[in-house]
């Protein structure tokens, strides 16, 4: 089958690789769309310490075209969805239920291949099937949506609470979607990309802005939200957060990256600064609330290139350029 693999550091390339075959308690899926993500990003960086080669792609979405002797949940022909989160079960996080945190974590895309391919191998657990109405080449975006769904687990948002994003990629648009059904008071998005800020806008935001200077909000937020995993947002949104706020770090940043805290400040106003880690317990929310129509397809998909332009579709996703891209195999 056909496949994008990354190589080596740097380097992703397009080729042939043996087809899959499922366990007995795994299924085949056909790809129908795979969402390029920051991780893949990351991957390609060395970081997320991957084994090269790998098959990328941790959001895709398909059809079962093969299942495992034991398999009974799912049959060929069922339309899913794949949660690509792999634990362990047995160690001391697992164990009290922060899987996310497993001390064998591992991840479909990220550790074993994943779906930039033609076909994909996944555990019949991790299968969500879709309604008739969910088209599969969208189903990619509730990978993407179930961590958004699992910051907003950490927030533990109250009702009128004014809330700032920085970033208005992929994520930081998923975080304004959900802050808007959370009971936020306002939503104002900060990023330095024309484009992405009008996207922001077309969803409905309080305010939008390439700096948070220019937004109306003195006191500062009860919720800031890093979408971008840049130093220079985090250190800023750092300083935004209200008396009694929280600044939640949701996107995922270099290893190397540094900012600075002011201890004292965090003390004296009651400060919390919290971390959301992938998915845990949120993808089948997600499906539903996709099912549901929280996002809208057409508005999040930017490109839907083939998957022999992964390269391509790597570069242009590194630039910033677009939204969500995704590649059909």
């Amino acid at each position: 089958m056909k496949a994008a693999v990354i190589e080596s550091l740097g380097r992703a390339v397009v080729t042939e690789v043996p087809d899959p075959a499922p366990g007995p308690r795994e299924v085949v899926v056909e790809v129908a769309a795979c969402g390029l993500c920051g991780t893949d990003l990351h991957i390609l960086q060395g970081e997320f310490a991957p084994k090269l080669p790998i098959v990328p792609g941790h959001e895709f979405a398909g059809t079962v075209v093969a299942t495992g002797a034991q398999v009974t949940e799912v049959t060929t022909g069922d339309r899913v969805a794949v949660d690509p989160s792999l634990y362990c079960y047995e160690c001391r996080y697992c164990r009290s239920g922060h899987n996310n945190l497993c001390e064998r974590w591992a991840a479909i895309g990220v550790t074993t291949a994943g779906g930039a391919a033609q076909y994909a191998v996944a555990p019949v657990a991790n299968c969500v099937k879709l309604p008739d109405h969910v088209r599969t080449e969208d189903a990619a975006l509730i990978e993407p949506l179930s961590c958004a769904v699992r910051g907003y687990d950490v927030l533990r948002s109250r009702l009128g609470s004014h809330v700032l994003i920085y970033g208005s990629g992929t994520m930081g648009l998923m975080m304004l979607e959900l802050a808007k059904r959370t009971g936020a008071a306002s939503v104002d998005v900060v990023d330095l990309n024309p484009a992405r800020l009008e996207t922001a806008r077309l969803l409905g935001v309080s305010g939008a802005a390439a700096g948070a200077d220019e937004l109306d909000r003195p006191g500062g937020w009860d919720v800031v939200v890093d979408a971008t995993g840049n130093a220079a947002a985090i250190q800023d949104g750092l300083g935004r957060v209200a008396k009694a706020g929280t600044f939640l770090q949701f996107g995922v940043a270099d290893y190397a990256t540094r900012v600075q805290i002011d201890p004292y400040r965090i003390y004296n106003q009651e400060i919390t600064i919290t971390g959301s880690m992938a998915v845990l317990h949120s993808y089948e929310r997600a499906a539903e609330l996709f099912a549901n129509g929280v996002l809208d397809p057409g508005v999040f998909i930017s490109d839907r290139l083939p998957l022999e332009r992964y390269p391509q579709a790597l570069e242009q996703f590194a630039a910033g350029v677009g939204r969500k891209i995704v590649v059909v195999p």
